[in-house]
């Protein structure tokens, strides 16, 4: 075997892995989303959302892992979609609070932001080790977990911005920016999907060149 060569990763690592991750999310989703609506902000509630998402996008990793190329593309299509979902809350919310821009509690916001971006990165950092071996699904969670690090990071400073404004303004403005995150990540993931695809038609022996 060559020096560089590295055994595949085992599909019960993969697994173990993910169940993890989805542990991990899951249980920080309970505490964010009580402090998003105990102290009103549309930014924490939109992460503690996307939380959720998370645990329901390492749990579909979980059951899909071990499925063919194809079957795994579908599946990374799918989550591609429901990468999308927190954005959808996000709407509903910001709407709601253009019409009342009260500003967020900074300090519980500035905590829950900090601990969510311990997890996510915690999650990023295992996700990270097996990505590759993962295809496209594990890729989307490794994405969700990257992206959310930058969102935990951008809330704590729209939490100090809050505390100079003294108005929910950069909470709603934060809002918007998860959407536009989330949209992304979207796109990477669908575009990955669109990759397996491809690999599996090359390997059932399809002329991609007719497409």
């Amino acid at each position: 075997m060559h020096a560089d060569a590295r055994p595949p990763i085992a599909t019960t690592v993969l697994r173990r892995t993910v169940m993890v991750v989805a542990g991990l999310n899951l249980a920080y989703f309970l505490v964010e989303v009580t402090i998003a609506l105990t102290i009103d902000s549309v930014a924490l509630l939109a992460d503690s959302i996307d939380f959720l998402e998370d645990t329901a996008v390492n749990l579909l990793i979980v059951l899909a892992l071990g499925w063919s190329l194809a079957a795994r593309a579908r599946v990374g299509r799918l989550l591609a979609l429901v990468i999308l979902l927190p954005a959808i809350a996000v709407i509903v919310q910001l709407v709601l609070k253009v019409g009342d821009p009260e500003a967020p509690a900074a300090l519980p916001l500035m905590l829950a932001a900090g601990g969510a971006a311990l997890v996510n990165l915690v999650c990023a950092l295992l996700l990270a080790r097996i990505r590759v071996a993962g295809g496209s699904m594990v890729g989307a969670a490794w994405l969700a977990a990257r992206n959310d690090v930058i969102i935990n990071m951008s809330i704590i400073a729209m939490g100090v911005l809050t505390l100079v404004v003294g108005t929910g303004w950069p909470d709603i403005v934060l809002g918007a920016l998860i959407i536009v995150i989330n949209g992304r990540a979207a796109v990477e993931v669908w575009r990955l999907a669109g990759e397996e695809t491809l690999a599996a038609r090359a390997l059932a022996g399809e002329d991609l060149d007719d497409d």
